[in-house]
């Protein structure tokens, strides 16, 4: 028996270590696996279904390379795990990790790692300290908090703060991005809590990050400007159905009014502070600000994608965009009146320059190759520009790195395969490997596909979901998801509800995501109406969710820039974009709607698949033989009798 096989055995480290421990055959084969792969510094696919217990099964051969190493006398296996969430990433840190470590009696270095704008910057909380900008009531109220905890944290990590909101305003006041960060030249270099993570990690045995940090260095990496994450002999990637797309995005170029935003505000901040003598400082930057926010106006109020090359071809978008160009470049050139009188204004340059370049890409929409896409957000507009594939640059990093290599997901196959994730990423040689959830879905759940709904674009559809949903949420007695694929059918079902039950509602928008949660578990009877962030890494388990209302199939929109730019692609080399990116896509994004509703062997609850096309349409078999093997339905008042006795039996 190797020693991974041991500490998954009866009488091995974790059942001496967790109480209740049994043995479960998936998760010993899944770590024989990554053992193997870490061991040959090869590449390895694994879908783990949900309960599988896949934390530990990569991270204890994981750690035990290293210690072998060590044992050997041999340098010791330096390691990356990235999570899809900064929440995953506290869990694997904060609970899993420190388990672990004390199962296997290792002294393995253990750090967590995030992005910057994670961590406080001291720099600018003084400077803002000292413009006494105007804050709105509850902003200055955060800002105190800040600069309370400031005076005892030991990290930096905002994470720790509890009592702000995640989306607080104040947040951009004192972190620093890419673009505003004085590097060297900081006069509180020495106390950067950013640096002092950084060197952390550097020294650890094993780095926790996130896919948004891993594939922002790796970019920086690739342009030769520096790096975040230390080289490691073994990456480890959860959740890693995500990682195509934020590959792509960090391979791309991106162009902000967030940017612009924040420029214009750090040179009104430094005018007011130290260069009062330059005037045009502070009438350049209000200018820009201003075309910054007429450009957004020209948008839709609400948060849409779509594509750039077309709108930069309509006149009234094409003149506000040249405008936005005229007045970042005054701001530059006085901007660059106002050189080496301090480190925040030369920062303010380099930032302009940078700007100026990064526009310059955005105006050249007609480059081959590559999507040109927008995205808005209640304030802001971000334009970009992506590669239509990230294959064979990831491929050769891969290749190049000679570490081992491993991707895995409770959602990673589509009808059994995992062509449509290797071929994203140009994983040609890595091995596969399918566990299925140990949950005995037949008896736990029950799949419905209601009967004579109405096509999805009837404008019937909202009153029809809502009518449908009424005596399933009585028989839930609350504590039911319905998950949406678009804000608009949300709102108007949520309108709907609001006028035809007693639960408490809980509408998405209304209040930050985990507060949101908060409220639906202390809450028993709610009822929690969401979008695509809540499709995803929600875990609520038990009786305080019994039952899952998808309205309809999660086909991206056809309208969607970058999923038109890869199906053209797919065409010119002769292959059908329907079955290679959309059907794949759909399918798991469905998988992560579903494995929301059993999390524990505990669990019991319905699922209800609001779309027609899953028994009427030929590839409704991939969607079928994608899901868990539930009990089947078209009848609601069998899904009503399900949730009754299931509450009878409670």
């Amino acid at each position: 028996m190797t020693p991974v096989e041991h500490a998954f055995s009866e009488n091995g480290a974790l059942a001496n270590a967790i109480s209740g421990f049994s043995p479960r055959q998936a998760q010993t084969d899944m770590a024989i696996e990554v053992a193997q792969a870490i061991n040959n510094q090869s590449s390895l696919i694994v879908e783990a279904g949900t309960g599988t217990g896949k934390t530990f099964a990569y991270l204890i051969p994981a750690l035990i390379a290293n210690q072998q190493a060590a044992e050997k006398e041999e340098p010791q296996r330096k390691i990356i795990v990235s999570t899809g969430t900064k929440n995953l990433q506290e869990q694997l840190f904060h609970k899993d990790l420190p388990l672990i470590k004390k199962s296997l009696a290792t002294q393995a270095q253990v750090a967590l790692l995030k992005g910057r704008a994670n961590y406080l910057c001291v720099y600018r909380l003084e400077q803002y300290q000292q413009s006494r900008g105007q804050l709105d009531a509850q902003t200055l109220a955060d800002f105190v908090k800040v600069r309370e905890w400031a005076n005892t944290t030991n990290t930096g990590d905002t994470g720790e703060l509890v009592n702000v909101m995640e989306n607080s305003p104040v947040f951009p006041f004192v972190t620093s991005t890419v673009d505003n960060c004085l590097a060297k030249d900081c006069p509180n270099f020495e106390d950067c809590y950013l640096i002092k993570a950084r060197e952390k990690a550097i020294d650890a045995d094993l780095v926790v990050v996130n896919h948004h940090l891993f594939f922002a260095d790796m970019a920086l990496k690739d342009t030769g400007f520096g790096e975040l994450i230390p080289k490691a002999d073994v990456m480890i990637f959860d959740e890693a159905h995500q990682i195509a797309d934020i590959a792509s995005e960090y391979f791309g170029d991106a162009f902000s009014t967030r940017q612009l935003l924040d420029l214009c505000t750090d040179v009104i901040q430094i005018y007011k502070t130290s260069l009062t003598d330059v005037k045009q400082l502070g009438k350049a930057a209000e200018k820009l600000l201003k075309a910054s926010q007429e450009f957004r106006l020209l948008f839709n109020y609400d948060p849409e994608r779509g594509n750039w090359r077309e709108k930069h071809h309509q006149k009234r978008f094409g003149e506000a965009f040249a405008a936005l160009k005229v007045d970042l470049d005054f701001l530059y050139q006085v901007i660059k009146l106002c050189i080496s009188r301090n480190e925040a204004i030369d920062n303010c340059f380099e930032r302009a320059v940078s700007l100026l370049a990064q526009y310059d890409i955005m105006a050249d929409v007609d480059a081959l190759g590559m999507s040109f896409w927008y995205e808005t957000t209640p304030r802001h507009v971000v334009l970009h520009k992506t590669p239509l594939s990230v294959a064979d640059k990831f491929s050769d990093y891969v290749k190049e790195s000679g570490a081992g290599w491993i991707f895995t997901s409770a959602t990673l196959a589509v009808n059994g395969k995992f062509e449509h994730f290797a071929e994203h990423l140009g994983l040609k040689g890595a091995s596969h490997l399918l566990l299925e959830s140990p949950f005995d879905y037949a008896v736990q759940s029950q799949l419905v596909v209601p009967r004579y709904l109405p096509e999805a674009n009837d404008k019937n559809r909202a009153n029809v979901l809502a009518n449908m949903a009424i005596p399933l949420i009585e028989a839930s007695e609350g504590a039911c998801f319905m998950l949406f694929t678009s804000y608009r059918v949300m709102h108007q079902v949520a309108e709907l509800l609001s006028e035809l039950i007693d639960n408490p509602l809980l509408v998405q928008g209304q209040m930050g995501k985990r507060k949101l949660l908060d409220e639906f578990i202390e809450h028993k009877k709610s009822v929690l109406l969401a979008t695509a962030s809540f499709w995803e890494g929600i875990d609520v388990r038990g009786d305080n969710l019994t039952c899952v209302i998808i309205d309809k199939l999660p086909f991206a929109s056809p309208d969607d820039p970058l999923l038109q730019a890869r199906s053209e692609d797919v065409k010119r080399r002769g292959g059908e974009p329907f079955a290679q990116i959309q059907l794949p896509q759909a399918v798991i994004a469905l998988k992560q709607g579903v494995g929301r509703l059993i999390r524990d062997v505990e669990d019991k609850g319905i699922m209800v698949i609001c779309d027609n096309r899953l028994v009427n349409k030929p590839y409704g078999e991939v969607f079928l033989n994608s899901l868990p093997s539930m009990t089947r339905t078209r009848n609601i008042e069998q899904a009503v009798s399900f949730l009754q006795n299931m509450k009878n039996r409670d």
